[in-house]
């Protein structure tokens, strides 16, 4: 059935939001164990997201992914296999930043409880978050994965990652209206065809083993620079909400009505 399931959201037109890395290449298998792969359903019908995995009980990714359901398949490296290293669970609360704005994507932040805690080990592990409000400089190079296109026409299953260099506020500014260098990273050098794209969203953007921000938006001729919302920025918010939903209130709380049940799955399309 698992199967099944990632061969429908693989098959997804982009308008749903198939994930895409412009520039990069096949990851070495479970070189990012904190990946996630979401499998979101909303009134416009299934979509595919990415997110990394912070604590054994929440996953994070960008508030633009929320669905009424969202299904999380960690330890994957071909979405398309049945792989043993794959866990699948469904969330029990999702929890987007109170400031997310949908019309300019400022605080495209969300939190995932998961219904069940993951099972830890070399395949599944969550990536480090900053430890204070610390500022990346123009120049730093990081990196970002993702599954799906590779090029504007042609798909991939596997994960691919990219090496992206960090810009001045400068370079967004000037291309993005509403950008904020506050709460934003603007990631990416236009002079290389290097980017993430569409439903890449909710990725992480990784510095020095730290995650230091969120695929968030770019433009629709997947050329760079892109904004990555700040992760630091959020530090207070992300821990309040952590603290807020305990791992052990899992069996405690009922899940509220805008999420998944246990076990769910997507049906089919």
């Amino acid at each position: 059935m698992q199967l099944l399931l990632l061969l429908v959201a693989f098959l997804l037109p982009p308008r749903a939001g198939a994930g895409e890395i412009i520039g990069g290449n096949e990851a070495r298998p479970h070189s990012h164990p904190y990946m996630a792969y979401l499998l979101t359903e909303s009134p416009r019908g299934l979509s595919t997201c990415g997110g990394f995995l912070v604590r054994e009980d929440f996953v994070m990714t960008a508030a633009r992914c929320l669905g009424s359901r969202i299904c999380v398949i960690l330890g994957a490296h071909n979405i398309t296999r049945q792989e043993r290293t794959q866990q699948s669970i469904s969330v029990l609360r999702a929890i987007t930043h109170p400031g997310y704005n949908e019309q300019n994507y400022l605080n495209d932040i969300m939190l995932l409880q998961l219904q069940n805690g993951a099972r830890l080990n070399r395949f599944v592990r969550p990536v480090a978050l900053p430890q204070r409000q610390s500022r990346l400089r123009p120049g730093a190079v990081c990196t970002a994965a993702g599954w799906g296109r590779v090029t504007l026409n042609r798909r991939t299953d596997t994960l691919q990652d990219v090496q992206l260099t960090v810009q001045r506020n400068e370079e967004c500014s000037s291309r993005f209206q509403g950008y904020n260098g506050q709460r934003q990273i603007c990631v990416g050098d236009r002079r290389q065809r290097k980017t993430t794209f569409s439903g890449d969203s909710g990725g992480p953007l990784v510095c020095n083993n730290v995650a230091q921000g969120v695929v968030s938006y770019g433009n629709r001729a997947a050329t760079p620079p892109e904004v990555f919302t700040r992760v630091s920025s959020f530090l207070p918010w992300i821990r309040r909400t952590m603290r807020r939903f305990k791992q052990r209130e899992i069996k405690l709380d009922p899940p509220p009505v805008t999420n998944s049940s246990p076990g769910w799955r997507p049906a089919p399309a």
